[in-house]
Order: C-alpha cells, then sequence, then structure tokens
C-alpha cells in the first residue's frame, strides 16, 4: 500500500519547485519602508524585527530604487540611534546598511556618526572593532575629519587580533584610491611593515598588498622591498602567490638587471616546490609569463604542471592547462613534453579541460595527427559552452598556418561548425577565421568562399551576411569560377532584410564591371531590383545600371577603387554639423580631419587619456579630430588642416580646480590652439572663459594672434573648447 498523497505534502512539493525563484522582499514598498523606521525610536527595542527592516534597506538599494538626498539622510539618522543596542547581531546589520547609504545622504551630515565609530573602534568587541574601521574609512569624505581616528587605525594595524588587523590593512587600501587620503596612509609604512611578520596568513597578505601600493610609484624602493620579503620566510600562501606576481613584474620591468636580481629567481624557483599547489601554481605561470627565463627554469615550471596536469583535483587541471594553452605558440618545445598528459585529458569528464588540451594538442601536433583530434573535437563540439569554442576556432587558424597543406580538411571542419547552433560571436570567430585563411593561403580561396556561400543561405546575423557579401563581391571575380557565387548572391536579394539586400546589390555590381561575359546577366538582376521596396537597394541598383551602361570606367571607380582618405566617423560627424548648420558654400570633404579619433583606435593593455568629450556645441575628440561649429568657421576662413597634435598636451594636473589641454592644428599662414577646458567645481558657472597666450623670445616677432573665441558659458562637469588663432608668416618655421 501506498501512503495517501495529503495536501500538506503537495505544498511542500510545490514550495520545492518553487525555492530557486522565491523572493521574500519582493513586495517591499519604499514608502512603508520609510514609515516602519519609526521603530528604531521604540523603547525597548525589538533588535529581530529591527534587523529585518534593514535588511528590506539593504534589498532595495540593491535593487536599484532610489532615494532623494533627504530620504537617505532621514533613513541614515534613523539608522543611528541603533547604536545604543548592543545586540552583535543588530549591530552587523547598521554598520552594512551605514555604508549603503553613506554615499546617497548629504555629506556634510555623516560625519556625524565619527564619533560612535570610533567609540566602536576602542571597544572589547572584536567584531565591531572591524566593522567600526570598515564603515569609518568608507564614508569619512576628508582625512582632516579623521583627528584621533588616525592613532586608533595605526594601533588597529598591529592589533593581536588578526580580523581588527587586517581590516585597518584593507580599509587603507581603499583609501589609497582616494588621492586625499593618500598622505595619510604613506605615514602608516612602519606599522603595515611590523604587520608582514605576524603569523596570521591573511594579515601577512593584506600588510603586502598595503606595503607594494604605498612603494609603487618609486621603482627602486619596490624592488628593495620585494628583495627583502623574499629573503625571509613567509607562512601565508596567498602573500606568497602576491609577491611571487611582484618579484615577476620587478624582473620583466628591468631585465638589464638579471645578475643582480639573481635572488628573486631563486625565491620563485624555491616556490616550484612549495607545499601549497597554489604557490606552486603562480611559481610556474610566473616563469612561463616570464620574458627572460632560461631553459633551466623553463624546465622546473614545465614539470610541475606536467604534476598539475595529473591531480584528481579539477580546479588544478584547469589553472594548469589553460596556462599551457596560451603559451602553447610562444613555448612549442617545453609543451611537447606535455604531451602525454595532454592525450590523457582529452576523455576527461570536464569538457572545458579536455577543450583546451585538445587545443593546445593542436598548437604543438604534427601534421600526420591533425585529421584524428578533428574527430575527437566534433564529437563533443555541442557539450561546450561558445567560450571553449571560440579558443578551439583559434586554434585552428593557427594549425592551418602553420600546416597549409591541411587547408581542405580545416575548411571542412570549420564549415560544419559554422551551421551548427552558436551565438553571435562564436559565428563570427569562425568566419573571421575562413576569412583569414583564405587571405594567406590563396590555394584555399574557392573553396573558402564557397563554404561562406553555404553559411550564408541560412544565417540569421545580418552583420555576418553583409560582410560575407563583401568578401564575395571583392574577391568572386577573381576566381576561376566565378559565375557559382552568383546564384547566392542574388538569393540574399530576394530573401534577406534591406541591409543584406543592399549589401546584395554592391555585391553583383562588383561581378558585371569587371566580368564582361556576366555583365548582360548582372544587368538584367540589377534590373529586378529597381521594384525592390527599400529605397537603399534602389538607390544602388540604379546608380549600378547608369553607370555600367554608359560609362564602365566610372562604374569600376565607384564600386572597386572606393577609396575615401578620411575616418568614416569624422566625415559623419561633419556631414551632420552640415546638414544642422547649412551654409551656402558647398560642402568640401578637404575640411574634414584625417586624425583618427582615438574612440576609433584600439585600446591597448589598459585605459588611455583621452581629450574630454564635449557634448552638444563643441565635439572635440583626441588627437585634434574636431568638428564643432566654431571649428568648421575656422576652417573656412584659414583653409583646410595641414596637421593637427597627435594627442593633446596636458597644461594642468588633473586633479586642479580647471582641467586644460591643448591641440595645435596647423593651417597654411596660421597656428589654431584648441584648449579644451573642463571646470570641476560644483558651485561655480565659469562666463567668456579665454586663455591668453605668452609666446617666447624667440617666436615672438613671428607669430602675432589674430583672433581669440572664448566659451560663453563653462559649466561644472561640461567640458568646453575656447580657440586662439596666430599667424605667421610663410617660411617662418621648418
Amino acid at each position: 500500500r501506498t501512503a495517501p498523497i495529503t495536501m500538506k505534502s503537495k505544498l511542500d512539493k510545490r514550495e520545492d519547485e518553487d525555492a530557486d525563484d522565491f523572493m521574500p522582499f519582493h513586495h517591499v514598498e519604499k514608502g512603508v519602508l520609510l514609515q516602519e523606521k519609526r521603530m528604531f525610536n521604540d523603547t525597548p527595542l525589538n533588535p529581530r524585527k529591527c534587523c529585518t527592516l534593514l535588511t528590506k534597506v539593504l534589498y532595495l538599494i540593491d535593487q536599484g530604487e532610489h532615494f532623494t538626498l533627504n530620504e537617505a539622510t532621514d533613513l541614515f539618522f534613523a539608522v543611528t540611534k541603533l547604536f545604543q543596542s548592543k545586540d552583535i547581531v543588530l549591530r552587523r546589520m547598521v554598520f552594512q546598511v551605514l555604508k549603503e547609504l553613506a554615499p546617497l545622504a548629504i555629506p556634510e551630515n555623516v560625519i556625524i556618526v565619527i564619533s560612535s565609530l570610533t567609540k566602536d573602534i576602542n571597544s572589547n568587541v572584536e567584531v565591531n572593532r572591524a566593522n567600526a574601521i570598515r564603515v569609518l574609512c568608507k564614508i569619512i569624505p576628508e582625512a582632516s575629519l579623521l583627528g584621533q581616528g588616525e592613532r586608533y587605525l595605526k594601533q588597529a594595524i598591529v592589533d593581536k587580533e588578526p580580523y581588527v588587523s587586517s581590516a585597518a590593512l584593507v580599509s587603507g587600501i581603499h583609501l589609497m584610491q582616494k588621492p586625499s587620503f593618500q598622505d595619510l596612509v604613506k605615514r602608516w609604512f612602519s606599522e603595515v611593515q611590523e604587520a608582514t611578520k605576524k603569523k596570521s596568513p591573511m594579515v601577512q597578505y593584506h600588510a603586502l598588498g598595503l606595503l607594494h601600493q604605498l612603494r609603487q610609484h618609486d621603482r627602486l624602493a619596490v624592488t628593495k622591498l620585494v628583495s627583502s620579503m623574499a629573503a625571509n620566510p613567509i607562512r601565508s600562501p596567498h602573500a606568497n602567490c602576491l609577491l611571487i606576481r611582484y618579484a615577476a613584474q620587478v624582473i620583466d620591468e628591468d631585465p638589464e638587471s638579471i645578475s643582480k636580481e639573481r635572488g628573486l629567481y631563486d625565491y620563485i624557483e624555491s616556490c616550484l616546490r612549495s607545499k601549497s599547489e597554489m604557490v606552486e601554481f603562480e611559481a610556474a605561470r610566473a616563469f612561463c609569463n616570464m620574458k627572460n627565463a632560461n631553459p633551466r627554469e623553463l624546465v622546473s615550471a614545465f614539470n610541475t604542471l606536467k604534476d598539475l596536469l595529473s591531480s584528481p583535483k579539477p580546479t588544478l587541471k584547469f589553472a594548469a592547462i589553460r596556462i599551457i594553452n596560451k603559451i602553447a605558440v610562444t613555448r612549442t618545445m617545453q609543451v611537447a613534453t606535455c604531451s602525454m598528459e595532454l592525450e590523457n585529458l582529452f576523455s576527461d569528464q570536464n569538457r572545458s579541460i579536455a577543450t583546451l588540451a585538445l587545443t593546445t594538442f593542436l598548437k604543438t601536433a604534427n601534421e600526420s595527427g591533425i585529421d584524428r583530434i578533428l574527430k575527437q573535437i566534433s564529437s563533443f563540439m555541442s557539450e561546450i559552452p561558445d567560450e571553449f569554442k571560440i579558443v578551439v576556432v583559434d586554434s585552428i587558424k593557427t594549425l592551418c598556418t602553420k600546416y597549409p597543406d591541411k587547408h581542405r580538411s580545416l575548411l571542412t571542419f570549420l564549415s560544419n561548425i559554422l551551421r551548427e547552433e552558436g551565438g553571435f560571436d562564436y559565428k563570427r570567430a569562425i568566419v573571421e577565421t575562413i576569412l583569414t585563411i583564405i587571405s594567406e593561403l590563396p590555394a584555399s580561396r574557392e573553396s573558402g568562399l564557397s563554404h561562406l556561400c553555404e553559411f550564408i543561405e541560412d544565417c540569421e546575423y545580418s552583420f555576418l551576411s553583409t560582410k560575407i557579401l563583401h568578401i564575395l563581391g571583392e574577391e568572386g571575380p577573381t576566381t576561376s569560377c566565378a559565375s557559382k557565387f552568383i546564384r547566392s548572391i542574388y538569393n540574399r536579394v530576394i530573401l534577406e532584410n534591406p541591409q543584406v539586400r543592399a549589401a546584395a546589390v554592391t555585391a553583383l555590381a562588383k561581378f558585371g564591371v569587371q566580368l564582361e561575359s556576366l555583365r548582360p546577366a548582372i544587368i538584367l538582376l540589377l534590373k529586378r531590383c529597381l521594384v525592390d521596396g527599400d529605397d537603399e537597394v534602389r538607390d544602388r541598383a540604379t546608380l549600378y545600371l547608369r553607370t555600367m551602361e554608359r560609362d564602365i570606367d566610372f562604374a569600376k571607380e565607384i564600386t572597386i577603387n572606393v577609396a575615401i582618405k578620411v575616418p568614416l566617423e569624422n566625415l559623419e560627424k561633419s556631414l551632420l554639423e552640415y546638414r544642422n548648420h547649412p551654409t551656402k558654400i558647398p560642402f568640401d570633404i578637404n575640411s574634414v580631419s584625417a586624425i583618427i579619433p582615438e574612440s576609433a583606435k584600439p585600446k591597448k593593455g589598459g585605459p588611455t587619456t583621452s581629450a574630454p568629450t564635449v557634448a552638444s556645441e563643441a565635439r572635440p575628440t583626441a588627437g585634434g579630430a574636431v568638428v564643432d561649429g566654431a571649428y568648421r568657421e575656422l576652417v573656412k576662413k584659414y583653409g583646410p588642416v595641414f596637421r593637427s597634435s597627435p594627442k593633446p598636451i596636458e597644461l594642468t594636473e588633473p586633479e586642479t580646480e580647471y582641467v586644460v589641454n591643448c591641440v595645435k592644428h596647423v593651417h597654411a599662414h596660421h597656428l589654431v590652439f584648441q584648449f579644451n577646458c573642463t571646470n570641476t567645481l560644483n558651485d561655480q558657472l565659469l562666463e567668456k572663459v579665454s586663455v591668453k597666450i605668452e609666446f617666447d623670445s624667440d617666436v615672438e616677432d613671428q607669430l602675432s594672434i589674430v583672433e581669440v573665441i572664448p566659451i560663453p558659458k563653462l559649466a561644472p562637469d561640461s567640458p568646453a573648447v575656447c580657440y586662439v588663432v596666430a599667424s605667421f608668416e610663410e617660411g617662418s618655421f621648418h
């Protein structure tokens, strides 16, 4: 007999199914919450109810609920009344809510809680002391308001409780991100250095991180710090990992002093034999990425990675194989020694590890083993995420360059996976790989274009379709069987959206102007496009038809020899500006700056400093590409730009009240100085802002200022541009 199903069991089952979607505070409203904050004034306080209400506050903030300045300030003050309670759980919630509300409240009123926090820092409860330090360093707006708190923070760094010491050190790391607090934190150097000698692993780790931040702008000081720390044993594995990174950075930044830094090499090499797997991996990674590592050190590093590949822990195997995959092209000989371990990972249950192992093996494999590996990859491509599929595709690209005779099997493999399910980035990576193979291996051109034609028959991404159609128009007419591509191109005119249809019309025209034998058929197809429902498609078809029928040389010029000598971004902005402010003078493309705007340049490494973005009337870009109305008038008056500064010249420090940089534009007989100005003061509005220039004595007689265009109003945090024009005689400068 089976037990009867009761109503309770049904409800329990339903609750289990909906457990993941259950949101206990989804019904919370801000207005009700602001009314309920009156419970903070109750006597006696109910800690449990107060904790629930504070949790609702955190929930609303996390969900992006907007609190006005007054609402946040009132709520902040209401929460401060809970300091009278001694309940540990409630106090922790108070600290958390204060940290979140402080940036939303009025800054001048936030500092009133500093005295309560300072009192908690001096209490006997370690949890309260640590949390009070975190909140104090988070909400304090100026270093001068800290007062006696600085002494308490110094004492906390060397406190016997690791929890308190770590809290003070991490707070110091956060304060170093604020320019106004950097001098304050630098005075803690002796205490931080003492903290590195403590037994607690986390205290050592945080102390080392803060020490490096204090000395990071002084290369010699960093070298001394790293050398001294490496000479003394460190217990913390986290600190050892951090120190390995700093040591590798010192070695790479100054390769000429390798002999002097032999101690750092020895330290990293000793870490390869550490009891901590984390430290072993970090040391091996440092040697693999090091530019000047010698073969002996690389052998030791790869032996460590081989051991990690055989580890039963998936995280260690994944970390090791990812490093080996990354350096497989540059360290081919060393990676080849791991071939047996890599083959053992082909059948790993974790498909991410198996994929990296296969792609690594592909990068180092010989020509005879490629087909076997491709079959293994095909068996589980559908089981791995797009991120790792892209890694496989990149490996195929490298392999095809290495073994060009295998391009047919590699292109077939790429074509097969291109027709499978996948996201846009994955599909784009495959298409770009095929295009790279076509460009580097002329023998693969026809087969590669055929695979792309098959793909666009069922392609759901317009960007990829237009890109492939462009390539077909460029490369198709030069192949021996150009006519077979026309059917695929014309199918796009019938079946696709206007964007793709327009690209297909252009591709057909390129076939028509280059292949006289196919021109009548192309003209017939273009005539069918004259009744298309989209203006762009009809206009293109009309243009190509008329030019092919009347002047084939001109048709070739507008379809094949199209060359725009200015960046499209600059041209677009100039045309928009001309349309919004038309003049009697026809638009001249020579007035468009040829300087590539900073936004269009690829970024390398990290963020770069560029000219400020200026909204509405003036929009200068880094490198002098300016398209605002005032400068356009100057171009009309003084002629086209001969040259502009490659990047703005900073005239002030970034943290000053008024930030100014300059871009110079050279005309035939004039120099235009463009000053990009930013007002960082929130309570000041500047009017009629101009820049006064004083020339050096050696050029004072050759330059004379003829015009100054001031900024009418310079609002806070709204960059604007003023100009100073100076004339010079021909031959004055060389």
